[in-house]
């Protein structure tokens, strides 16, 4: 099957193509960036073997183009939390108008269901079972959801959204919970780094988030699902012990307050729907996340 994934030159996006070229599917890579190297650094030189297609998820015309011929869509692209902060309105545009733009493509094209992000975000910092967003992130998110229930209502377009909390691992740069990420490889580089928050949160890792992915979009679908995807709930002392334990030569503090978002999400069971997803404990993500980031700098010679 030839997958869509919106986003794909992303961090999300390009774990997603790796997985999705290992069980046998042809990928097209959507994306405002043509700038491939984050994809490569993951994927290696299987990235050339991705269809490459540029342009805008809140222009209805590009999301048409890039839905033609396709089997699956997986929709990851999106503005972040402090990305929409900072410009409200094209936060809405990339995150609301370009889920609805994905909704739309696949009824034209007759693509009856498909898998979309929508986040941990919806839940605000002292709920994590009943949906009440503080960020105009979690807020587009909601919105899009709800989109997602009318679609299926209105149009029988199957659907299904993951609400990770952090995710984590290789190629994790950007983005308000980037930190444990950027920590692992500011660690191997010799670099004092400060963590940019606090307390408990929940740390999913990222291959864990791209099987969900894969297995939503290349099965059918019916009904309008929406899934909370847990990892394991950890205080960020423990992250950072966990990097020092890896890296002993770690200089990593914390700072500030706790994310927006309740730590202790609601557990879902999507299983009946997907099937068996893998599960990675934190100490064997983030040995992963270190491993990568050792291996490129052998590779560039700083190791």
């Amino acid at each position: 099957m030839k997958v869509l994934v919106t986003g794909g030159a992303g961090f999300l996006g390009a774990w997603l193509a790796r997985r999705l070229l290992a069980e046998g599917h042809t990928v097209r890579v959507f994306d405002r960036s043509t700038d491939r190297s984050l994809v490569r650094s993951i994927i290696g030189d299987a990235a050339d073997t991705l269809e490459w297609q540029s342009g805008d998820i809140a222009s209805a015309a590009d999301v048409e183009a890039a839905v033609a011929g396709c089997g699956g869509i997986a929709h990851l692209a999106a503005m972040l939390t402090p990305a929409c902060q900072a410009n409200p309105v094209l936060g809405a545009q990339v995150n609301l108008i370009g889920t609805l733009n994905i909704f739309a493509a696949a009824k034209r094209h007759g693509i009856r269901s498909l898998a979309y992000a929508s986040s941990a975000g919806v839940f605000g910092p002292s709920d994590g079972e009943f949906p009440l967003p503080t960020t105009l992130y979690g807020a587009f998110k909601l919105a899009c959801e709800g989109s997602a229930r009318a679609y299926w209502q209105d149009e029988q377009i199957g659907s299904v959204g993951f609400r990770p909390l952090v995710i984590y691992g290789p190629g994790r740069e950007v983005g308000g919970s980037a930190g444990p990420t950027i920590a692992c490889r500011k660690a191997l580089e010799g670099e004092a780094y400060t963590i940019p928050f606090t307390g408990e949160t929940d740390m999913i890792f990222v291959d864990d988030v791209a099987a969900a992915f894969a297995s939503a979009a290349t099965r059918p679908v019916s009904g309008a699902h929406v899934f909370n995807l847990r990892g394991e709930v950890v205080s960020v002392p423990r992250i950072i012990a966990e990097i020092e334990a890896l890296v002993p030569s770690a200089r990593i503090s914390a700072a500030g307050g706790g994310l927006p978002v309740a730590a202790h999400i609601a557990a879902h069971d999507p299983t009946p729907v997907l099937g068996l997803l893998p599960h990675t404990s934190l100490r064997d993500g983030l040995a992963r996340t270190v491993n990568h980031y050792r291996e490129a700098l052998l590779v560039s010679g700083q190791g």
